[in-house]
């Protein structure tokens, strides 16, 4: 890093260390550019913690791309569980009885897994390894964001422990409570559905096969993502979504009681499961940023779009944004923060993200509702959705992200 006068000199500044904050500042600093990042938390590197973020990745296939570009898939890919299909199961009543069920496959690339399934807590230990070794980033975890001010040639922020920073390019991806993001003056759209999803790791009887599941009763999907074996068993990483007051039920019950109101909930996909980790809770909601950028300035993934658990959207729409950015920066290499670059972000991202959190806002409260007509017309969407075969190939083109920016 240069020291101006009284403050740090770098070409990019990212608020927020938790997985895309990384990727983002592996990315640039990969890219040739001088990063600082700032995290007010340390991260959590051990699954026993019990602040570990239990809940799983599904990186789709542009994903790796993004990861091969920057140099750090070698780094990623021998904690990765490559996932070759998608089952959807359509359950009623209690416990759920199954009415239907659906492999998707990606016919026309059969021979490439269409994502890959990271714990998160391993992906933040290995991205946290990554970007200590590059010597033109500078990570200070424990220490955040404090105030930010922009003019035509750059942006000055100031971190908590009295640090200045002055920035060619500022990076919000400090999470959904975004203080860059409030400090920018950009606002928030959210709709809070009264709804939250459990995450855990689990054992189980029989092999996933690398295929995941989503099973679908009311309340949400419970979904199952294939793990590398744990202690020669069998594993998976499991979220299960439902109403707030229900998770939270879940929540409180002890190990025996849990499990067998979470097999009675599997409908016994994989034959006996078995809780292999402590139990985390997340709300679960839509929120998007009314504007995507600033002078000298852009917000990126929770900061700007977060989505409900479902299809793998979440991170994946994240590492779109990185990788438009990435892309818009080749024009103008030496000023990341152009005015151009920051215009075309805005332009072109808030498209895809409008669509995508629409769509999901729709599927999701389809999907939870308790309405028999909601629930049949679930059923006939997922024949629909799989024996329609143009329609199936559309579905995992978007999916996959192959018709957004990634």
């Amino acid at each position: 890093m240069k020291i101006c006068a009284d403050q740090k000199c770098v070409d990019v500044f990212i608020s927020g260390g938790g997985i895309a904050g990384m990727i983002a500042a592996a990315a640039f600093g990969a890219s040739g550019y001088t990063v600082l990042l700032a995290e007010s938390t340390i991260p959590v590197i051990e699954g026993d913690d019990l602040q570990a973020d239990l809940r799983s990745t599904a990186f789709l296939r542009p994903a790796r791309a993004l990861f091969e570009r920057i140099g750090i898939w070698d780094k990623l890919e021998p904690h990765a569980t490559p996932l070759e299909a998608l089952r959807i199961v359509d359950t009623k009543n209690t416990p759920p009885q199954i009415r239907s069920q659906r492999l998707f496959e990606d016919s026309e690339n059969a021979a490439h897994p269409f994502g890959w399934n990271l714990l998160n807590w391993v992906t933040r230990r290995e991205l946290l390894n990554i970007i200590e070794k590059m010597p033109n980033i500078e990570a200070k975890f424990g220490i955040g964001f404090k105030s930010i001010f922009t003019r035509t040639s750059e942006a000055r922020v100031k971190l908590n422990d009295g640090t200045q920073v002055a920035a060619k390019l500022a990076i919000a991806a400090d999470g959904r409570n975004s203080p860059l993001r409030e400090a920018l003056g950009i606002s928030t759209q959210k709709t809070d559905y009264n709804q939250s999803s459990l995450a855990f790791t689990i054992s189980h009887e029989l092999p996933h096969h690398n295929i995941s599941t989503e099973i679908y009763r009311d309340g949400g999907p419970f979904t199952l993502v294939p793990l590398q074996d744990l202690n020669g068993k069998h594993a998976s990483a499991v979220v299960w979504m439902n109403r707030t007051s229900d998770s939270e039920a879940l929540l409180s019950l002890d190990e025996d009681d849990f499990n067998l109101e979470m097999n009675a909930r599997s409908a016994g996909i994989l034959g006996q499961l078995k809780l292999l980790s402590h139990k985390n809770i997340f709300p679960i909601i839509t929120q998007t940023a009314t504007k995507l950028s600033s002078e000298r300035a852009v917000v990126i993934a929770e900061a700007a779009h977060v989505l409900p658990p479902i299809g793998a959207q979440g991170l994946n729409t994240s590492l779109a944004d990185i990788n438009l950015l990435l892309d818009l920066c080749s024009a103008h290499k030496n000023d990341p923060g152009h005015e151009t670059i920051l215009d075309e972000y805005q332009r072109r991202r808030s498209r895809d993200i409008s669509a995508r959190s629409k769509a999901i806002d729709v599927f999701n409260r389809v999907t939870r509702s308790q309405n028999a007509i909601l629930q049949e017309m679930r059923l006939l969407g997922l024949k629909a959705a799989h024996d329609i075969t143009p329609l199936r190939k559309k579905l995992i083109r978007a999916g996959l992200g192959l018709q957004s920016e990634l």
